[in-house]
């Protein structure tokens, strides 16, 4: 179940790729590409797999998947089958990140773009007022031409920025994005805590690695993350398990033990409680795609 590398074609005279696809075979695999892609589904409805999330998606889902982040959607059998009144109408335009150019997105006005595609990294789902405005843009730029397409672009992803409903998709321990962090105190936690979640960290440990005491720790981490060390380690241990189980090389106990939990019982209560499934079932689902 390994993620392919799908090339994406696109016209030699336009810098990206905008399509309307009316066939839910279309990229009908697990696969990833260096390109950003924003999709819409006009019509649709199925399994949605980005990084290690299992969602459903519907008709009227954005999303929107960052560079080499793994995905697939899988529509359910009255659309591949075409059912009466059953059809898939789903538009999609991919990018690359520098598409503007090296240094378009570090210009200090376009900040917002750029921890937007950070954030995309792990997969978003647009809600909230501005997804309308989005996906009208969607279809203005599936019929533009020339430099209209790129502002059609740029407008679209600056209104996704705006959005105060984002729901981030995959684990951050899946995709193991760390924002660029301006605090060196949280990257050096983020940094030791990514390169030893195998191993037990005590909280006297990562506090020292924090440089402040271990109930300043407590405090300090909450009030950046809003959640706990413990929360934060867990998601990473299970991201990492979920990795694995994708890949399918190891047996569940294997996986338990190679994500860094000390027993079954306490991996297998951890992974359902964040991902909602057993560590089984989630391995199904994927290898059923």
């Amino acid at each position: 179940m390994k993620p392919q590398l799908l090339k994406i074609s696109k016209n030699p005279t336009q810098s990206f790729s905008v399509r309307h696809d009316l066939k839910p075979s279309m990229n009908n695999k697990f696969h990833y590409h260096p390109e950003v892609e924003l999709i819409h589904f006009v019509k649709g409805r199925g399994a949605q797999f980005v990084g290690d999330s299992i969602t459903d998606f519907q008709s009227g889902d954005l999303v929107l998947v960052g560079s080499n982040l793994p995905h697939y959607w899988r529509f359910d059998e009255s659309f591949t089958e075409g059912e009466s009144g059953n059809y898939a109408d789903v538009r999609v335009a991919h990018f690359s990140e520098s598409f503007l150019g090296e240094y378009f997105l570090n210009l200090p006005e376009n900040k917002p773009l750029k921890d937007l595609l950070e954030k995309a990294k792990r997969g978003i789902k647009v809600e909230g007022k501005n997804k309308k405005k989005v996906t009208d843009i969607l279809g203005h730029m599936l019929k533009a031409e020339g430099t209209d397409r790129i502002i059609y672009l740029i407008q679209a992803l600056l209104e996704i920025s705006k959005c105060d409903q984002l729901e981030l998709l995959s684990s951050i321990g899946f995709s193991q994005v760390k924002e660029e962090i301006t605090n060196d105190r949280i990257k050096d936690i983020y940094d030791y805590t990514f390169a030893n979640f195998r191993n037990k960290i005590h909280l006297e440990e990562i506090a020292d690695i924090a440089r402040i005491s271990p109930n300043s720790f407590c405090r300090y981490f909450k009030s950046f993350t809003q959640k706990t060390y413990s929360q934060f380690l867990t998601e990473i241990k299970v991201g990492q398990a979920c990795k694995l189980l994708i890949d399918n090389r190891l047996n569940i106990k294997q996986v338990c033990y190679e994500s860094g939990f000390n027993n079954f019982a306490s991996f297998h209560k951890c992974f359902k409680g964040i991902t909602g499934k057993s560590p089984l079932t989630y391995q199904k689902e994927f290898m059923a795609s």
